[in-house]
C-alpha cells in the first residue's frame, strides 16, 4: 500500500533526493521547504501526490498548521521524515550566543515541535513512523563542530524517549545517523563562525585536511536504497548509520566506551553506597 510520508527540509540534499525517489515509486509526499519555488517541479511532474508547503519548522504555530494542512490533503500520516537542518562550523570559544541559539532552534526545537505536531496524528491512528535525521555526530564528536554535535545528541536522547514513551502505541522511531555525505550540508546549508582565535590553527587545519579525502565523503544517491527499505521495515532498528565512516568510527567509539566503563567498573559500583 502507498505510503504517506511528511518530509521537512525537502527543497535540497537528502530531503529533495529521498522525496523524488518515493514519489518516483508511488508514495504521497507532503514536502517541506523555505521557498517553496524549490518544489516547483516536483509538483508539475507528480501532481497531487504532492504537497509542496512552505514552512520554518523554528516557527511552532506554523508547523502546526503545516500538519494540519497534510492531514486534511491525504488523511493520514504514515511516516515523518525530521529532515530540516543545518551545519556550524567554528570551535565552541569562537561560536556566538546568536549562532548557538540559531543551531539548537532548529536543528533541536524544529525537530521538537515537528514532532509534538504529527504525533497527535499517529496516536490516533495507533501507529505511524518517526524518522528522525540525526548524525553520527549525535554518538560521538568532531571538532569545530561544538553546537552541532550538541543539537544532534540533544535530539538523540529527545527521538529515543519518543520511542519509549509510544511504542505502546503502534509508533515506531528510528534516528538516521550519517557520516559527510557530497550534499550541500557543509556548503550552502551551513554557517561558519566568524572569528578565528589563532590558538586553534592546527585544529583546524586537520579538519580541513581531513576534509579533503573524497573517500570521507559518502555519495547521496547510495542513500535511496537504505532509506526505502527502512522506510518499508516492519520492524525498522531504533538507529541506523549511513557510510562506511560512521560504522567503522561508531564501532571503535563503543569498544573504547565499554573498555572505560569495565576498567571503571569497581569505582562505578563503590559510588552507589550499598
Amino acid at each position: 500500500m502507498n505510503k504517506i510520508i511528511f518530509i521537512t527540509g525537502a527543497s535540497k540534499g537528502f530531503g529533495r533526493l529521498w522525496a523524488q525517489a518515493l514519489l518516483k515509486r508511488g508514495d504521497k509526499v507532503a514536502a517541506t521547504a523555505r521557498d517553496l519555488s524549490a518544489l516547483h517541479d516536483l509538483h508539475n511532474q507528480y501532481g497531487d501526490n504532492i504537497l509542496p508547503l512552505q514552512l520554518n519548522v523554528n516557527n511552532r504555530s506554523d508547523v502546526f498548521d503545516a500538519v494540519e494542512k497534510v492531514e486534511k490533503h491525504f488523511g493520514r500520516i504514515d511516516v515523518l521524515i525530521n529532515n530540516a537542518g543545518f551545519g556550524l562550523f567554528g570551535t565552541t570559544e569562537e561560536t556566538t550566543e546568536t549562532q548557538a541559539r540559531e543551531q539548537m532552534e532548529t536543528n533541536f526545537f524544529g525537530s521538537l515541535w515537528v514532532v509534538q505536531a504529527v504525533l497527535p496524528i499517529m496516536r490516533t491512528q495507533k501507529g505511524g513512523h518517526i524518522i528522525q535525521i540525526s548524525s553520527f555526530l549525535g554518538l560521538t564528536t568532531l571538532p569545530l563542530l561544538g553546537l552541532y554535535n550538541a543539537s544532534k545528541f540533544a535530539v538523540e536522547g529527545l527521538i529515543e524517549t519518543v520511542g519509549s514513551e509510544t511504542a505502546h502505541l503502534g509508533i515506531k522511531t528510528t534516528l538516521i545517523e550519517p557520516n559527510g555525505f557530497a550534499t550541500d550540508w557543509a556548503g550552502a546549508s551551513s554557517v561558519q563562525t566568524s572569528a578565528e582565535i589563532e590558538d586553534y590553527s592546527p585544529v583546524r587545519a586537520a579538519f580541513a585536511e581531513s576534509g579533503e579525502d573524497p573517500n570521507t565523503w559518502g555519495k547521496p544517491d547510495a542513500t535511496v536504497k537504505p532509506v526505502l527499505e527502512l522506510i518499508d521495515s516492519n520492524n525498522p532498528p531504533q538507529r541506523l548509520l549511513l557510510g562506511k565512516i560512521a560504522y567503522h568510527v561508531m564501532n571503535d567509539v563503543y569498544i573504547k566506551r565499554l573498555e572505560d566503563i569495565q576498567q571503571w567498573k569497581e569505582v562505578s559500583l563503590a559510588a552507589h553506597g550499598h
